[in-house]
Formats: C-alpha cells, sequence, structure tokens
C-alpha cells in the first residue's frame, strides 16, 4: 500500500502581522432584532447570543494573526458571564485521496479501496484577512479569512444558535480537483495552559476524568457518544461530531477511536487539543470516505457545547441531542430496523457454541429503544440451495432462535438477503416462520409437506419467488439500491413483472455515499424513492441498517437509523407479524436517524400510502407535527408529475434546539401525481415520511 503523508506544524493563522485597517467587520447582513449581539474593538470581535435557562454565551474573536482565534469563550448571565475556555485556535486536517468512478457506479460506489491508493494529509491554514457576521434565522453565523489546503480553499464558519449554549466550527472547503475522496480530523488547539480536567464516557457507560498533562502526547479514545470535554474553572466546553454525517459509510460499526487528546495530534498540530477524528483505513475492508466532486462546498465540521457545571454535566447535556443514543418511544408507533448479517445462528448456535440466555446483539438492540429487529441471516455463511437437510435445519434453527429472544417488548423477526433469481442484491420477509430452498430439481414439486417442517418450497426461478411470496404474503425489496451489489437495480428489473407486483416492496435507504456538502443523508435512495412514483409504481422505502457485528463497544448509533411504523401494538412471534408486513407495503410508516421525528402527517386529512384528492385550487392542506433535538434546518415537499420532480422548501431556521411545533403548509401541486415530505436539522439528521397519491 503506498502512502504519502506529510508531516507539519499547523499554523491557523499565517502570514505576516497586519494591521486592523486591513480586517473589516461586515455587518450588513446581521440583523439586531434576532437577540444576538456583535460588538468590535481594534483586533477583537465579539458575539453573544440568548443561550437558555437565562444564561447568555459569548465568544471573543481575535483577528490579529499573531493571537488565537478564540480569545474568550463564556457563559453565565449577562452581568456575569463565565470564561468557559480561551486562547483556543480550531484546527482541521484534511486528507485528500482519489474516487475510482470508473469500475462501478460513479460518485455512488461503495466497494473503494481509497487509502490503498496514493493520499495526502494537509493542515487547513488560515489567513484572518476579514470578518463577517450574518443572521439566519435565529442563528448567527461569523464567516473568516480565506482557508487552503493542497487544491482545497474555502472559509471558516462558526454558528451561534439561539437559545442553546450549542455551536458549529465549520472549514467550508471546494476544490476544482476532479475524483476527490477526503477525511477530515479537527478539534481545537489550546495555547495556553487553562484547561484542568478531560472526561468523556467510556464504553462500558462510564464517564471517565484525567488531569490535563499538557506535555502528554496525543492519543486516540474508543468511547460512546463521540464527546469529549475539557473543564477550566468556570466551565466545561464539550467538542463533538454530527452524530451520523461525520462517519463515512461502512457495513461494520467497529469503535475505530473517533476521539483524540493530547499534543501534537499526528505529529501535525502544534500545541495540545481534544477533537474528533477518522480512522483513514476504516475497517480495513472497503473504504470509500467522502465525495468532494468539484466545485461542492464540503462542510468539514464539529460541534461545541458549554456548561458552567463539570465534565459529567457537559456530556449529558451533549446526549440529550441524540435522546442518549436511543429511539424515542412515540404512541401509535412501533420502532423497527432492518438487514443485520450478525450470523447468529451459524457462528454461535450450530458451530456447537454455548447459546447465550441473552445475546449480547439483543441486548444492544434494546438499549437503542427498537422494538422489532429484522435480520438478515445467512449471508453467505449458509446453505440456501440446500442440500435440503442443512437448509431446514438452519431455518428451523433461525425461526426457534428469534422466538426464544423475542418478548412482550421486543420482536426479533427473521430474514435473508437471498440474491437469487431477481438480481442484484434484495431482501425479503415473510409474516411468519416459512421454509423453503433456493434452488429445485425438474422432479421435486414447488411445495410438499415434510414431517418436522410442515410446508417446504422449492424456488428455482423468479417467478416462482414471486409466487411464494404471493402465497405466503411476503415482500421483497432492493438492497442498497444503486450501489454495493446493487449497482443497477431495480432499475434494470423496473419492467419486470414480480417489481410491479405489490409484493416488491421497493428499496432500502442507508446514508451511502456520504458527501459533506449535502445538508440531507443519502440522496441516492431519496432520489429512488422520487424515481420510482415518476414510473408510476406505488413502492415504499424503508431505512436499513446494513451492518454484520452488532456489540456493546460498536460505534452502533452513528451507522443506525430506524422506522417508526404505525402500529399500536407490538406482534406476538406465535402470532405472526403480518401487521409488520403490512405497515411496510402500505407505507405506513417515517424513516428516520432518531433526532427528527413526525408525529402526526396529514394531507388533507390523509395518511402516508394512502390518495388524495386535491383542494379546487391544486393545493392541499399539510399537517406536521415535528419535534427535533438539534435547531432545524428546513422541511421540503417533494412531488412529481410522472417526468419531472418539484421540491417546495419551508424554512425553518427559526427554530432553536429542543422543539415541537405543529406545522401546516399548503404545498401547490396542481398536475402533480404523488408527493412525500422529509424534515432535515442542522447536524443533517432528518426523517422521511412515505408518498402520498394524489388523484
Amino acid at each position: 500500500m503506498i502512502r504519502r503523508t506529510l508531516f507539519l506544524i499547523t499554523i491557523l493563522a499565517v502570514g505576516s502581522v497586519q494591521a486592523w485597517s486591513q480586517v473589516k467587520l461586515n455587518t450588513d447582513q446581521f440583523n439586531r432584532k434576532n437577540e444576538a449581539t456583535v460588538t468590535s474593538q481594534k483586533e477583537l470581535v465579539e458575539v453573544s447570543w440568548p443561550a437558555g435557562n437565562g444564561k447568555f454565551a459569548n465568544v471573543q474573536f481575535d483577528m490579529s494573526p499573531a493571537n488565537p482565534l478564540f480569545k474568550r469563550i463564556a457563559l453565565g448571565t449577562k452581568s456575569d458571564p463565565k470564561t468557559v475556555s480561551e486562547d483556543l485556535d480550531a484546527a482541521f486536517l484534511l486528507t485528500v485521496g482519489k474516487r475510482d468512478l470508473l469500475s462501478q457506479n460513479g460518485w455512488n460506489i461503495f466497494f473503494d479501496k481509497v487509502p490503498s491508493r496514493p493520499f495526502e494529509t494537509y493542515p487547513i491554514k488560515l489567513k484572518k484577512t476579514n470578518i463577517a457576521v450574518k443572521s439566519v434565522g435565529s442563528r448567527t453565523v461569523v464567516t473568516i479569512g480565506s482557508l487552503s489546503a493542497d487544491r482545497f480553499s474555502g472559509v471558516l464558519e462558526v454558528t451561534f444558535y439561539n437559545g442553546s449554549p450549542l455551536f458549529n466550527i465549520a472549514a467550508v472547503m471546494s476544490t476544482k480537483a476532479e475524483a476527490a475522496a477526503i477525511v477530515y480530523d479537527a478539534g481545537l488547539i489550546s495555547q495556553t495552559e487553562k484547561w484542568k480536567n478531560l472526561s468523556w464516557t467510556n464504553t462500558a457507560e462510564q464517564i471517565e476524568s484525567i488531569p490535563v498533562h499538557y506535555g502528554d502526547s496525543a492519543k486516540n479514545l474508543a468511547l460512546k457518544y463521540r464527546t469529549i470535554a475539557a473543564q477550566t474553572t468556570g466551565g466545561t466546553l464539550a467538542v463533538f461530531p454530527a452524530p451520523h454525517q461525520y462517519f463515512y459509510p461502512l457495513d461494520e460499526a467497529f469503535n475505530l477511536k473517533f476521539i483524540w487528546h493530547g499534543k501534537g495530534y499526528r505529529k501535525m498540530l502544534d500545541g495540545y487539543g481534544i477533537g474528533i477524528r477518522q480512522e483513514l483505513e476504516g475497517d480495513q475492508r472497503f473504504v470509500p470516505w467522502f465525495n468532494a466532486p468539484p466545485g461542492t462546498q464540503q462542510r468539514l465540521n464539529f460541534f461545541c457545547l458549554l456548561d458552567n457545571a463539570g465534565g459529567k454535566e457537559a456530556i449529558n447535556a451533549v446526549k440529550k441531542f441524540t435522546n442518549a443514543d436511543k429511539y424515542v418511544k412515540l404512541p401509535g408507533f412501533k420502532t423497527m430496523s432492518s438487514h443485520f448479517h450478525n450470523e447468529f445462528i451459524m457462528n454461535v448456535v450450530l458451530a456447537g457454541k454455548p447459546v447465550p440466555e441473552k445475546p449480547e446483539f439483543v441486548e444492544v438492540f434494546k438499549r437503542l429503544g427498537v422494538d422489532m429487529v429484522h435480520l438478515g441471516e445467512f449471508h453467505y455463511t449458509a446453505h440456501p440451495k440446500g442440500p435440503d437437510s442443512l437448509r431446514l435445519r438452519e431455518l428451523k434453527a433461525l425461526f426457534e432462535q428469534c422466538e426464544r429472544l423475542s418478548d412482550h417488548e421486543f420482536l426479533l423477526m427473521p430474514g435473508e438477503e437471498p440474491n437469487e433469481f431477481f438480481g442484484g442484491h434484495w431482501m425479503q420477509i415473510f409474516p411468519k416462520p416459512v421454509y423453503w430452498i433456493m434452488s429445485r430439481k425438474k422432479e421435486t414439486p414447488y411445495v410438499e409437506d415434510k414431517p418436522g417442517f410442515g410446508k417446504v418450497y422449492h424456488i428455482g426461478d423468479k417467478n416462482e419467488m414471486l409466487k411464494l411470496l404471493q402465497d405466503e404474503q411476503g415482500l421483497a425489496w432492493t438492497a442498497h439500491a444503486r450501489t454495493k451489489g446493487s449497482v443497477n437495480t431495480p432499475d434494470i428489473y423496473n419492467h419486470e413483472p414480480f417489481f410491479k407486483s405489490d409484493r416488491f416492496m421497493g428499496a432500502a435507504w442507508k446514508a451511502m455515499p456520504a458527501d459533506l456538502s449535502q445538508p440531507r443523508l443519502g440522496n441516492r435512495v431519496l432520489d429512488l424513492l422520487d424515481d420510482m412514483n415518476n414510473w408510476g409504481e406505488k413502492k415504499t422505502v424503508i431505512a436499513e441498517a446494513d451492518l454484520f457485528t452488532v456489540t456493546q463497544e460498536n460505534e452502533m448509533y452513528a451507522h443506525m437509523n430506524v422506522n417508526y411504523l404505525m402500529l399500536d401494538q407490538l406482534p406476538k412471534f406465535n402470532e405472526g407479524w403480518q401487521p409488520v408486513v403490512d405497515a411496510m407495503q402500505r407505507g405506513k410508516f417515517f424513516a428516520t436517524t432518531g433526532e427528527v421525528l413526525m408525529h402526526e402527517l396529514k394531507v388533507n386529512g390523509k395518511l402516508s400510502g394512502d390518495s388524495l384528492a386535491l383542494n379546487a385550487d391544486g393545493t392541499a392542506d399539510l399537517r406536521l407535527k415535528l419535534s427535533w433535538t438539534f435547531p432545524m434546518n428546513f422541511v421540503e415537499v417533494i412531488s412529481g408529475d410522472g417526468e419531472k420532480v418539484y421540491r417546495e422548501r419551508m424554512d425553518l431556521t427559526n427554530t432553536r434546539a429542543f422543539g415541537e411545533q405543529q406545522l401546516q403548509f399548503r404545498p401547490k401541486l396542481k398536475g402533480r401525481k404523488w408527493m412525500r415530505v422529509e424534515a432535515w436539522d442542522s447536524a443533517a439528521n432528518g426523517a422521511f415520511s412515505q408518498t402520498f397519491y394524489l388523484k
């Protein structure tokens, strides 16, 4: 493997000393009525904003090239702000490699191994040439100077959120280079020795705190909640990434030590710091990094949260943004997550190993707040085509363990990724245990009774596969559509009877590929949902995790997502889970990363999956009860006329953190055949509905 890394000292402020007259404060787009204030004196610019609970936060920027950028960061009352941290610089390391745009499907590629080809790491350098402050809804955005790193250039953006002691620091970078794939490390460097203690939550869910020794070399940490906090006498500053956007797509959720602290990080940062990091080689399998197409504005960002208490309190405050990495319960809904190749049956049960009473993977799902899990067992590990004796033994073990591990609060549903007959990769679910074998000889009947098993199906082609789905009321759908092993699907079979059948549900959504310029995740499949709607097919898209190992130590939440199905009760295993299959097929659910929830969504009184008539003027009355943790960015109504896709966006940048609101819109839908709704927050977390069909 060829690797080249530049070992340089990062100095965020570069160039010769400049007079203040060369640095201008631009407040032309700042709204002085939005509760934040901006003051300036010589080289110093201070932003103050309401931080909630009667407190105010302020950050003082030092525009002198010789001094740290963040002279003072404080939180307290208006008359008595407490200094939480001071004399800090934001630091970013940008690693640039080459995307394989030829061998598979361009920017949608997952099976790429970027770190196996030459790459370089560059410290991003800041020139403090100018500063501008503008208002965006209830937010205040400070833009500073110019940034450069190799063929990338841009600006530094710091965003403050009214109503919360939360702010975001972003290097917004662009390149003209073709086929760039990137990752970044980031953090804050202390230029004076004011931090006293560091705190984090270890993988056993325990808070750890250590004194700061400014001479200690940098270390990487495996921890929970992706957060590290630095404490002073005045309070605590916590640093953490966007909970989902920061993690480039993998099909393992290994905890790759995403936090760092110490001196001389990667031998490229000058001074002692704390921050977030990427493992360049990922899980050493397929490692695609992030897309950085030419001309896109890549937001290399991280969040900071202030607290006047200690590290534990600050970390607990950060945890609230992801509901402590748990999917909260909503009345009238049950949570369901899909596509896990945990291989518990082949690796444990049938491998002769001790079978634990409470397997770790089940306990992990329960802690995440997942009510129902749909498995993808036997993924290249078993005998899907027989011989019958082995295949039936494997299925029997799967069904028995799913029944044993299900209870009144948790349903474990058997499922597979068969990848036979239809083309590409696809998933399958039946509403009850079904014995079937993925091969059939001429002399073997399609279905027969076998002692100890009952009905056993033998499937020989796509027509028989469709018949099985119809006979047993199962569903199939394209896994990781338009990427991985489904590069050309479902597009290449969208004319086939099996695809047009109501037994072929549609596709599954995961945030791959990843592009840090996008305000939403997973455009690949959201675009596919629009295409399927314009094809005239009534299809749905569920969120999928597509992960192999499930452990407590893993960084599960960052790679997870969930579906909220409209169910009042959790089905019992021995009674079957037909209501789950029906909700999936009929579009009675929304999918989410977890931070944004659609408590209720009705269009002219109808639910997703329903057909409705528009108002006489071509509009519709849309009612959406939404809740969120991070401040929201926007809600978007997406619609189509059978050919084109239309978007109508409702700006929500006036929202604050931890909100709930009943929203009402009247989107213009004349001439449209379908519509759906998405909602996205300021950390690119989001939720999307299924389709409404317009008469």
